[in-house]
């Protein structure tokens, strides 16, 4: 039922709980697990100069260092795994990855944000691709 699983990451504490389920879900299915890190091109543009280039390059390393956690908390359960960063959206990209690699599941974690928050970030990611998204999406809370 589920070949491919995406599990996107920012390197929080969040996607451990993720983790926690779709590592299982994947063993009971032979799935491969996708892991995923969008540099947020918002971020990124919102520096200018000298100093845009090296926010780039902190983003890109700390998702190298993201998607290599999940890698290895994969690799440790006797799991496939595949890693990309990638430039954009983050909900914008995790759709189109999803849709591009021909992922059955995406399961990813709140960031636990208040309502308050919610409202002033125009929403979250994770309700974004939930809204997006043309496979199922699990929640972990």
């Amino acid at each position: 039922m589920y070949d491919h699983i995406l599990v996107p990451t920012d390197g929080s504490e969040a996607v451990d709980r993720a983790l926690d389920h779709a590592i299982p879900l994947a063993s009971d299915h032979g799935a491969t697990v996708h892991a995923l890190y969008v540099v947020d091109r918002r971020v990124a543009n919102a520096s200018s100069g000298d100093l845009h280039d090296e926010v780039v390059t902190d983003l890109e390393e700390q998702g190298d260092a993201a998607v290599a956690a999940v890698a290895e908390r994969v690799e440790e359960a006797g799991l496939d795994v595949e890693t990309q960063v990638r430039h954009g959206t983050p909900d914008t990209e995790i759709v189109a990855y999803a849709e591009e690699e021909g992922i059955d599941v995406i399961v990813m974690s709140p960031e636990g944000k208040s309502p308050r928050e919610r409202i002033r970030s125009l929403g979250s990611v994770s309700d974004r691709v939930t809204d997006d998204a043309t496979v199922p999406v699990f929640l972990i809370k």
